[in-house]
């Protein structure tokens, strides 16, 4: 069985990627918690991942770490990963390798934190562009392919790269247009996304960089967290 070691539920965006993938697909799994912080946990990290960061499968002796790689070897062993039309595939992977290596304002002001709700402190264009530009590759794929998921009838990989996103516009009220607000919302009602949110919220980890990182970009309104 596969072995993916991720960190915090409630701040780990690349950890959610193949985690919600893998749920969805019904690719059995066990799951390896890594918590922000715990320097013993992770001295000895780099001896499973060479880039000693997570998320990492690792399936017998192997190790593939990077949430791109760790989806591309699950292509390769299990349908349903990308789409089965090739003009569907192509753009589901452009859409996934853009979210990879793009959108950094957003990825930067509005990082991860699934269990508070925040007010932004700014709003500057950056982040306006970045947000318009995500609502308008998530509309043509949803009119392009006919939805309800951005490749078509079936939710895939370039739906689990944009899950994080999902958890950002709950957290941050995002202004996204009437339909890409639609599908994040689609997104964190699917059950793997509802049990992730169940976990963050019991963690009792709290991270102090990425706190003060979310108290740095705004005013806290709602604290759910339990743990």
């Amino acid at each position: 069985m596969y072995r993916l070691h991720i960190a915090n539920k409630n701040y780990s965006s690349w950890s959610l990627r193949p985690w919600v993938l893998m749920g969805e697909l019904k690719i059995e799994f066990q799951e390896r918690l890594l918590p922000f912080g715990d320097a013993r946990s992770w001295e000895g990290y780099r001896s499973i991942s060479r880039s000693g960061k997570v998320p990492c499968l690792i399936d017998g002796d192997l190790a593939v770490w990077d949430s791109l790689a760790i989806v591309e070897y699950l292509a390769e062993r299990h349908r349903g990963v990308w789409p089965e039309d090739s003009a569907a595939r192509a753009w589901a992977r452009s859409a996934a390798a853009e979210m990879h290596s793009g959108f950094t304002e957003l990825r930067s002001r509005c990082s991860m934190t699934c269990g508070v709700r925040v007010r932004l402190n700014e709003f500057p264009p950056s982040l306006e562009r970045d947000i318009a530009d995500l609502g308008n590759l998530w509309t043509d794929g949803l009119r392009r392919f006919g939805g309800p998921w951005l490749a078509g009838a079936s939710f895939t990989a370039a739906d689990a790269f944009f899950a994080p996103v999902a958890f950002r516009v709950q957290t941050y009220a995002l202004p996204f247009d009437p339909e890409s607000a639609h599908y994040a919302m689609r997104m964190l009602e699917l059950p793997s996304m509802r049990r992730w949110y169940a976990d963050a919220l019991r963690e009792g980890f709290r991270d102090e960089p990425h706190e003060q990182e979310m108290l740095q970009a705004g005013t806290v309104l709602a604290d759910f967290r339990t743990g």
